[in-house]
């Protein structure tokens, strides 16, 4: 049976996602080897996190799951450093809303496809009503982050604010929403840096989140072929 299902995967996933998920659990495993060797939840968190991201490349819920886990242990490895406003965001916002988001997925397979989201287009009204959302949620947790002295105020606040834009479009299924992540994950590797300079053990988080980007690049445009392929079958006339 495990047989069966690792077989499936191997062949669901294309030998360039197969090389990609490889490269980046060796390189969170070797950062984790060399700069940490102590934090295990932060091992277990990017394993998690850069597992998600293959699954989400695909349009698969499965990811969306595993963002959810993703996100509470996050939140727990923010803390401990004092990013409240990291804390806040994955436990706040990205958690609830990777919830919302894998609601959404399930309901909107692609022709019945249940590993396969359908792809949908924002108008520009919308695209309006989330930039003024975004300011809003900006606005009220730059606050809240300041009532609690978050490190590095203004990046932790610009972190809310790519978050907010990526879970939205997630929500959503944008193809965009890997853009706001990987726009996310740049904010979140400068944040990791500055941590890393009193405490060389969250190398391994950057190494985590530099994956994040690599993967969320390739997510990008994996969904824009998702969505052409799947407008091209709806719009065929043996889709008519």
């Amino acid at each position: 049976m495990i047989m069966n299902k690792l077989k499936s995967l191997f062949y669901y996933f294309t030998k360039a996602e197969i090389a990609l998920w490889c490269t980046s659990v060796t390189l969170v495993i070797i950062s984790f080897i060399i700069f940490d060797r102590e934090n295990i939840l932060t091992l277990i968190a990017s394993l998690i996190g850069v597992t998600s991201l293959i699954f989400n490349a695909k349009g698969n819920p499965f990811g969306q799951f595993l963002m959810v886990i993703f996100s509470i242990l996050y939140g727990i490895i923010s803390f401990s450093y004092a990013y409240y406003g990291e804390m806040v965001t994955y436990l706040g916002m990205t958690a609830p809303m990777a919830v919302f988001a894998l609601i959404s997925w399930i309901k909107n397979p692609y022709n019945g496809n249940k590993s396969e989201v359908k792809v949908n287009r924002i108008n520009i009204k919308e695209v309006v009503l989330m930039m003024v959302l975004t300011l809003i949620v900006t606005f009220i947790f730059y606050y809240i982050l300041a009532i609690f002295h978050t490190a590095n105020l203004i990046l932790s606040t610009i972190s809310i604010t790519t978050s907010f834009i990526a879970v939205y479009l997630t929500y959503r299924r944008s193809a965009f929403f890997a853009i706001a992540y990987a726009a996310n994950d740049i904010v979140l590797i400068v944040l990791w840096i500055l941590a890393a300079l009193s405490d060389v053990s969250y190398i391994s988080v950057i190494i985590c989140f530099i994956m994040f980007l690599a993967n969320d690049i390739y997510g990008f445009t994996n969904w824009l072929k998702m969505q052409k392929r799947q407008e091209k079958n709806t719009k065929s006339p043996a889709a008519l």
